[in-house]
């Protein structure tokens, strides 16, 4: 008999080469507000208490804060081979890409991200106006300082680049049953996404070879218990997505998003 699947097994993200926790660690929620909220040292049981139950997979962004020095204290001591990390990085036209990176690193207090993303595409012509960066992330890999790379993505626009394009690994998608903080004809749109296209768009990128992390899963926050489950179940079985991240506040979240997903890969 096959053996169960859980939220905390290790998963292959598609052609990156990493494999990450099905579950990860968010640090984003109201762009990072929620958890710079809790203060260090409740973020550090926080990240403690989700490794200890078998989370292996944090990310955050440079758009949040401080959570990158925040990410990198409350991780000080664990051994860096036991968990990833991904960071997603802001494509300004004025930023030196390298020194960006190396930046982030310090904060963190890591030799390398094993995931870097271009951050909040949100034009149809992102593919095009961040070659500089793509190649930035191409350069940093000959060096190891990042092992793999992909772009989180807002609005249909957007989205609709991601199929067929040969330099993502991954994409990071914002995906649940009830189309809250999805994707729609307009990225900033505060109505409801257009859940049938996203989730054909996961499953084109799927058969590709990328990897596929979700994203705003609970509407960000919005969601109540009976939804977040459903949100869990419909991420994996009907669209198919690789892994899924969720920013929490407490230990009950983090018990709450485990049992979920556990319960949707039943």
């Amino acid at each position: 008999m096959a053996q169960r699947q859980t939220a905390t097994d290790l998963v292959m993200l598609g052609r990156s080469g990493v494999k990450v926790t099905r579950l990860a660690f968010g640090t984003g929620s109201f762009s990072g507000q929620v958890q710079r909220d809790l203060g260090q040292d409740r973020f550090t049981q926080l990240v403690r208490y989700a490794y200890d139950r078998g989370i292996r997979f944090f990310e955050t962004a440079e758009s949040y804060g401080e959570m990158h020095k925040m990410l990198g204290i409350a991780l000080q001591g664990i051994p860096r081979e036991t968990y990833q990390l991904m960071s997603k990085v802001t494509t300004h036209d004025g930023a030196n890409p390298q020194q960006k990176f190396d930046e982030l690193r310090k904060l963190t207090n890591t030799e390398y991200f094993d995931i870097m993303l271009l951050h909040w595409q949100h034009t149809a012509s992102w593919p095009t106006d961040t070659r500089r960066w793509q190649d930035a992330i191409l350069e940093a890999e000959s060096k190891k300082v990042v092992v793999s790379h992909g772009a989180s993505v807002h609005g249909l626009p957007a989205l609709r680049q991601v199929p067929g394009n040969k330099w993502l690994d991954l994409a990071m998608i914002r995906v649940n049953h009830k189309g809250k903080s999805m994707d729609a004809e307009n990225y900033a749109t505060q109505g409801l996404g257009n859940v049938p296209e996203v989730v054909e768009h996961v499953k084109e990128v799927r058969s590709e070879g990328m990897g596929v992390i979700s994203m705003k899963l609970i509407g960000e926050g919005t969601f109540n218990h009976e939804d977040r489950r459903e949100a869990m179940k419909f991420a994996f079985k009907n669209a198919g997505v690789d892994c899924v991240t969720v920013g929490y506040k407490n230990k009950a979240e983090i018990d709450e998003s485990i049992e979920n997903l556990d319960m949707a890969l039943a």
